[in-house]
């Protein structure tokens, strides 16, 4: 089946350069790790592509519309069909302070954002630092090992995949998209909800979502906050059971001590009184402290 304008793809891919060889960007994993680009906090798996909208090099559009979906393909993309020819305007210098004040390290070959723009630190002196607002790919023959995935259909699962474009740090399938009438309702997973730039995400997925379907009225967000599980006390468990050998022994002790003051005569008993002492006369009181001291 091949493609046209407008249609809403799913692609893997991976893109080399051709002057070096080097792998710079792709959809798999594996081969993100063997080629030493593997990023822990990016997402792998096909790229969702909208044929027109220029998400990809152009030379690269006008190949996929002559394309079957599960049609292997590698595609040669001269610097005016990639990302154009460097231009040697787009090179500036850039006071250091400025970097400073958006607490970015200039380390010569970071990409950075300046002003909104994407740009590459090229070298970095004294109170200025070069910086080049080209393309990185600016310039270089690209090669693109691609496929179609999917040419998708379905238009729940366009959204979700508009969705995934605009919050790529939650899989789609954790959305929700319910339809009735002309209004749109999309729940949002709880793992969403206190990601930075939220509402100008859902903003955007709105804006998209009117783009391209425009029988689409209403669009509500939904966040529901769920009461927490409770969980069950423990079991009580039983005392532990208190052990018989020691006081069989003592009470043989006792019986032992018994016997033998049972033979002794019974002492007679004494009565003690305290007398006071004679005034006049000195006294000695034996006590170990105040009843505080005790």
């Amino acid at each position: 089946m091949a493609t046209k304008q407008g249609d809403f793809l799913l692609l893997n891919y991976t893109l080399k350069v051709k002057e070096d060889g080097k792998t710079v960007d792709t959809t798999y994993e594996a081969v993100a790790k063997t080629a030493h680009i593997h990023h822990g906090d990016e997402s792998y798996g096909p790229k969702f592509v909208i044929l027109g909208e220029g998400w990809v090099p152009k030379g690269l559009e006008e190949r996929l519309l002559e394309m079957d979906a599960r049609t292997p393909s590698t595609i040669e993309l001269p610097p005016d069909k990639g990302y154009g020819a460097r231009d040697p305007a787009k090179m500036r210098l850039v006071p250091l302070r400025k970097f400073r004040e958006q607490n970015i390290d200039p380390q010569p070959g970071r990409q950075v954002e300046l002003d909104g723009r994407p740009a590459v630190v090229r070298a970095v002196g004294a109170g200025r630092v070069q910086v080049d607002y080209n393309h990185p790919l600016a310039g270089r023959t690209l090669i693109y090992d691609v496929s179609i995935e999917k040419i998708l259909d379905d238009d729940n699962e366009k959204v979700l995949n508009i969705i995934s474009r605009r919050i790529p740090e939650v899989k789609n399938d954790k959305f929700t998209i319910t339809r009735q009438d002309s209004d749109l309702t999309i729940d949002v997973p709880e793992e969403a909800f206190y990601l930075s730039g939220l509402q100008i995400a859902k903003k955007a997925v709105s804006s998209d979502i009117q783009k391209y379907f425009p029988a689409v009225g209403g669009i509500l967000f939904r966040e529901t906050f769920k009461r927490p599980a409770e969980v069950a006390p423990p079991l009580p468990t039983e005392p532990a059971k208190p052990s018989t050998a020691e006081p069989a022994q003592e009470a043989q002790t006792e019986t032992k001590e018994d016997a033998q003051t049972a033979d002794k005569p019974e002492k007679p008993k004494t009565r003690t009184t305290r007398t006071r002492p004679a005034a006049g006369k000195s006294r000695r009181r034996v006590m170990a402290g105040s009843e505080n001291q005790r």
